[in-house]
């Protein structure tokens, strides 16, 4: 039987296509956006997409991820660069391939410590958005 928020190892995460984790992380940041906006603001649900669609894009996450870099784990920026590297099967429609390739690896990042169960990484890179 599958049971959601399951845990696998590093070594077993490591094993993944970066580009599947890529996947994974996709939908762990924008939960993460999504869930924040609702949160957090009294908009609706037209305003609220459409700041979502902002963060969550290729050019927001791009953006993000030069204030993440820094903070990185030596096994953080690792990973990062494995799925910003990944030969893609696909290419953005609105996002230069810096940008595409850059929040590719940034969700590949964000795959991994989910999978792995490190969401209290996970919220704190995250949150490093909101803070200034």
């Amino acid at each position: 039987m599958f049971e959601i928020f399951s845990t696998v190892s590093a070594d077993n995460a490591r094993n993944i296509s970066p580009v599947t984790l890529a996947f994974l992380g996709d939908a762990v940041y924008s939960l993460y956006v999504r869930e924040r906006l609702v949160l957090t603001t009294n908009f609706g649900t037209g305003n609220l997409q459409k700041l979502a669609s902002q963060k969550v894009s290729a050019h927001g996450q791009s953006e993000l991820l030069e204030k993440l870099l820094p903070t990185f784990s030596e096994e953080e920026a690792e990973i990062y660069r494995r799925g910003r590297n990944a030969k893609k099967a696909t290419k953005s429609k609105n996002a230069s391939v810096a940008e595409y390739n850059r929040s590719t690896g940034f969700e590949a990042l964000l795959g991994y410590l989910y999978l792995t169960g490190r969401y209290q990484r996970i919220e704190q890179l995250l949150n490093f958005d909101y803070e200034d």
